[in-house]
């Protein structure tokens, strides 16, 4: 069953549920004083290590009267006090500024946010077991669900956390499936897949001899789902150049292609995703506040599988049941082995379990019938390491070993699904299907 421990999960912007000026609060994200935090209100707010500061901080690297945060209307104004060692933001000192909620600035060693202070969505526990292809039993999820029916109704931007194989993408698409967009395109991007020197194409696309290589014009992501929505995926993995431009697009809802004179207007729902949280990044300057702002008006976190393991069974039967295989009677010596494991790898890793069990069990007509293994069949035959052969040569031939036992494995457990191995091994679709075929595997 699920532990006892309390979990956030959902949150949205106090301007999306009031309809009015952010409710933000100051938040030492990291330093001595990590966690402190106070609201900002009507009046100033004093930052230092003397008593009369309204937070009052331990840092050494901080003057007794360091900065003063004040608000004014949208903005805020902060405004270093002749400090010893100077307050910085995004990397540059500054005097005084007019910045944005979800701004990040270093005083010492501390970090500092202007926080929104995000509320705890009150919802009610769905009364549905599934919300597009999420199955699950759990109080838990249930929750999860309601706050995935609640946002598809309407455009609201959203980001969606958790561990690796907990279901991010699954639940972008049920999101878009449940919407009024429903109709239009569903655009994933693994921002982690790709290079950050052909991101920005990808993002906004390009035109024909835009750069090396560009020999015809393509259109970007934002391009291909307009009308639907957009998923952004390991949104951490964007580097700043691109972080500016993506912002610009979704503020302004234009874009232009990368080697392009005209901009293009763009009506896109957008849905972000991160398997880590990503403050620390903010903090160190490599992810910019306001586009982190702007892409988590509503947070959703999806539990891992480890602390809902009454999930297991019922995401078995539906896994079971996609494949054709009947789950009555439960084999419940098989439950209870699932049951037992820890899932590291969520969802995506009983999946892969499943489908290697089916692979493995040709002849099944049932669930009791499956051969159930907990991690991936090792090739037990010994690699064939020729040492008569030079050193890069003798490499290359382990390689080539390699790659081809593991596209096999692959390849198998998910029927020769080339989307799906793509996703699973995280590889370019395009550079899988070369080494298939490099291994006349297809």
């Amino acid at each position: 069953m699920s532990g006892t421990k309390s979990i956030t999960i959902a949150t949205a912007h106090s301007e999306w549920l009031n309809k009015g000026p952010a409710r933000c609060q100051l938040l030492v994200l990291e330093g001595p004083d990590q966690g402190k935090a106070i609201p900002i209100q009507e009046h100033p707010i004093l930052l230092g290590t003397a008593e009369d500061c309204d937070l009052i901080l331990t840092d050494e690297r901080v003057s007794r009267h360091h900065l003063r945060i004040q608000r004014d209307e949208m903005w805020f104004i902060a405004t270093d006090l002749e400090s010893r060692n100077g307050t910085l933001f995004e990397g540059a000192q500054i005097k005084e500024s007019r910045l944005r909620p979800g701004a990040t600035l270093k005083l010492g060693h501390t970090f500092v946010r202007i926080q929104p202070q995000p509320q705890e969505l009150s919802i009610t526990p769905s009364q549905s077991r599934s919300f597009g292809d999420l199955v699950a039993e759990s109080f838990t999820m249930r929750e999860v669900f309601a706050a995935l029916e609640l946002v598809s109704l309407s455009d609201v931007t959203v980001l969606l956390e958790g561990e690796t194989g907990t279901g991010k993408e699954i639940a972008a698409r049920s999101i878009h499936e449940a919407s009024d967009r429903h109709k239009g395109p569903f655009v994933a991007i693994d921002c982690g897949a790709l290079p950050p020197t052909l991101l920005e194409s990808e993002f906004f696309g390009h035109v024909k001899g835009a750069f090396t290589g560009a020999e015809s014009q393509r259109a970007g992501a934002f391009l291909r789902a307009q009308g639907g929505t957009l998923f952004l995926d390991e949104l951490d993995h964007i580097p700043p150049a691109a972080q500016a431009r993506l912002l610009r697009a979704i503020e302004e809802r234009r874009i232009r292609p990368v080697g392009a004179d005209k901009e293009h207007d763009i009506d896109v729902r957008i849905i972000a995703a991160s398997q880590i949280d990503l403050d620390t990044h903010i903090a160190e300057g490599t992810f910019r506040p306001d586009l982190y702002y702007r892409l988590s008006v509503v947070r959703i976190k999806l539990p891992p599988l480890r602390e809902r393991r009454e999930d297991i069974a019922p995401i078995t039967r539906a896994l079971l049941k996609r494949r054709g295989i009947p789950t009555d009677p439960t084999p419940y010596h098989l439950l209870d082995k699932l049951m037992a494991h820890d899932w590291p790898g969520n969802v995506r890793e009983l999946r892969n379990v499943i489908e290697r069990s089916i692979a493995l069990s040709p002849h099944a007509k049932h669930f009791a019938d499956l051969h159930i293994h907990m991690h991936p069949i090792t090739h037990n035959q010994s690699m064939n390491i020729r040492t008569d052969l030079p050193y890069s040569e003798a490499k290359q031939q382990l390689i080539q070993q390699f790659e081809c036992a593991y596209l096999k494995d692959a390849y198998a457990r998910h029927d020769g699904n080339l989307s799906a191995i793509s996703r699973d091994i995280q590889l370019d679709r395009k550079h899988l299907r070369n080494l298939l075929k490099k291994h006349d595997l297809i």
